[in-house]
């Protein structure tokens, strides 16, 4: 792991934001270095490397797949977490109760839906009257 990598993974384990995080989490053929399963919120650090355009076209197939697996991604350099960490956790706090209300949103949007029967929306059951 990376010096950036050490500084942020401090704050991210044991629930400090509210949210459980893994570290170096495999999807495909790809190794996410956070991730938040309850989000599907992963987080990359870059450093120097990713600024060279062989790189950063890797990193846009690399994001493509991951979007097309529902991920939501956000990433860093190793510059902001080295120099301003605060603000990354900061940030990287807000997007996850963004999600979660988000996800809760959408959660409460399908249960709300009325069910279908056979294409047709399902009428509610009509009381027998004596």
């Amino acid at each position: 792991m990376t010096k950036a990598e050490i500084i942020l993974w401090a704050k991210l384990k044991s629930k400090n934001l509210g949210f459980k995080f893994r570290r170096q989490f495999g999807v495909g053929p790809y190794i996410i270095d956070f991730y938040c399963p309850k989000l599907r919120f992963a987080i990359e650090l870059d450093g120097d490397v990713h600024a060279f355009k062989s790189v950063k076209y890797k990193d846009q197939v690399r994001q493509k797949f991951l979007e097309s697996k529902n991920l939501y991604i956000k990433r860093y350099w190793n510059s902001e977490v080295l120099n301003s960490c605060d603000s990354v956790i900061e940030d990287i706090y807000d997007t996850c109760w963004k999600l979660a209300v988000l996800k809760q949103k959408k959660y409460i949007e399908f249960l709300e839906s009325p069910p279908k029967i056979r294409g047709r929306l399902q009428r509610p059951a009509l009381a027998h009257f004596k």
